[in-house]
């Protein structure tokens, strides 16, 4: 009886921190550039919405390429470490989440089978700000690094 308990217990922590991540993500995220430490010659992602699409999350992406002409991508997944789809992103196939904590994900993008970018997404206690750090690899073979923040909306 301990046992199935403890499992039950268990069970139910993992998924209030599944909604609650997935809680502090929601909304619509402006790029504040002065706070940012982006990559030179790279695009940047001005708006970014997490939206709850059924039992799934939508993430919607609007910015400018490195050239200054729009960008539109969209994901629909969960954040369970699986890939799902991008549609709208040259550079990327898939990308999957992973849920650290109640305030942080972990991100992987993949072009083909292979790693693209990792990173992180950290909304602040207060829910205001959203930091993401991204590791990667551009389209050109180049590694790059770079911090952005966005302000909740």
């Amino acid at each position: 009886m301990k046992a199935r308990s403890i499992v039950l217990t268990l069970t139910l922590c993992f998924v209030v921190a599944l909604c609650l991540a997935a809680d502090s993500q929601m909304g619509t995220w402006k790029l504040n550039e002065s706070k940012s430490k982006l990559n030179p010659g790279m695009g940047k992602n001005h708006t970014v919405i997490y939206a709850a699409e059924g039992d799934s999350v939508k993430i919607t992406v609007d910015g400018v390429d490195s050239e200054g002409k729009a960008t539109h991508n969209e994901w629909t997944g969960k954040f369970d470490e699986k890939d799902y789809p991008v549609t709208g992103d040259p550079n990327s196939d898939t990308r999957s989440y992973k849920v650290v904590d109640d305030h942080t994900l972990a991100m992987t993008v993949k072009k083909g089978d292979k790693v693209t970018v990792e990173g992180s997404i950290v909304v602040s206690a207060d829910g205001k700000i959203r930091t993401i750090t991204l590791n990667g690899t551009d389209s050109k073979g180049n590694q790059f690094s770079s911090t952005g923040v966005y302000d909740k909306k």
